[in-house]
């Protein structure tokens, strides 16, 4: 049998080069504001950050993080921050459960925030987050023996979903990751993904916003927010064993619920069709705020429109964390 040599593979000097050739530049994302920010100690400039490619958290998810509104009162040019003990409280949890440690106290931390929005001298709603994620340069999944970086930065943020005319949801195919997999009282970065599946799910089917079952069926949250159910008179609303975070704004709305509306509170687990049944639906959040639900897997809640209680609730709610109620004065704190 005669063998027929395979010629060699040849190139060209041109075929092994790396293109060099300008070709048309995509277009350039917006450039974030050159904002002041806290960064391991030191108040600085957001463009100065610098955050190396192989930083630890950005490959596993390894931190933990909270979401804080500032309110801006146009009357009283007084900006005023929400509830920010409670949420560096929970941030403090969140991180003992990922055997992190927070650099500062509670009040050191809320001092910060506050010095961190005078400086950017913000005259519009705001969004806070503070961050402590694994900031080692090294490759390895683990908690242990790694370097931690925290930071604060602050950005003008409207409203993060529908809060008026009513948002339209679905019943996610993503599962709830249950606490035994990944602690769902703790705010942690990497546990997010789950919530990013869900809420394009649910976008690219053309609804406005994901409502997540636990992996036993039962209502657990959105995709970032906690649910309230208003059946005959009666609220309800997931218990923290069906792996919810356990929210501020959820606290501060059930507090709201007994002594302005004068309705009783169950923490109870939710079936997936009492969701169409209820008389009203809501889901609540620091970024959400109060925002009413009218539609469910296409069936309509209630009427179809914004509920009764749903919209009293509102207008307390956005009358308390804009520092025009008295009674809810120790909601906030004045910036300016």
């Amino acid at each position: 049998m005669r063998h027929v040599a395979r010629p060699e593979a040849t190139y060209t000097r041109a075929e092994m080069s790396v293109e060099t050739k300008s070709k048309a530049a995509p277009k350039k994302p917006a450039v974030h504001p050159n904002t002041w920010v806290y960064y391991d100690g030191e108040f600085g400039r957001y463009h100065d950050i610098k955050l190396g490619l192989m930083t630890h958290a950005l490959h596993y998810g390894t931190g933990v993080f909270e979401g804080i509104r500032a309110y801006w009162n146009v009357k009283e040019e007084q900006l005023f921050l929400l509830e920010a003990p409670a949420h560096y409280d929970r941030m403090r949890r969140s991180a003992n459960i990922m055997r992190f440690k927070l650099p500062h106290s509670t009040e050191e931390l809320v001092n910060i925030t506050l010095e961190v929005l005078r400086r950017n001298q913000f005259k519009s709603d705001v969004y806070i987050r503070p961050l402590l994620f694994t900031a080692s340069e090294e490759i390895g999944v683990r908690l242990h023996n790694i370097a931690h970086s925290f930071l604060i930065y602050a950005i003008p943020f409207g409203n993060y979903v529908e809060i008026e005319g009513g948002l339209r949801c679905m019943v996610s195919t993503w599962r709830r990751v249950p606490d035994q997999s990944l602690p769902a009282r703790a705010k942690i970065t990497g546990s997010y993904a789950q919530s990013a599946l869900a809420k394009s799910e649910a976008n690219e089917a053309g609804f406005d916003e994901a409502i997540v079952l636990t992996v036993d069926g039962h209502v657990s949250e959105g995709s970032a927010e906690n649910l309230f159910m208003i059946k005959d008179g009666t609220v309800v609303t997931p218990p923290v064993t069906d792996d919810i975070l356990e929210g501020i704004t959820r606290t501060l709305i059930i507090g709201l619920i007994k002594d302005e509306l004068g309705l009783p509170v169950v923490e109870r687990s939710i079936d997936r069709t009492e969701l169409y049944t209820c008389d009203e639906l809501l889901l609540c959040g620091t970024g959400a705020q109060v925002a009413p639900v009218i539609e469910v897997d296409r069936r309509t809640v209630g009427n179809g429109k914004v509920g009764e209680f749903t919209q009293e609730l509102q207008n307390i709610y956005f009358g308390a964390v804009r520092g025009e109620t008295p009674k809810y004065k120790d909601w906030t704190i004045p910036v300016y």
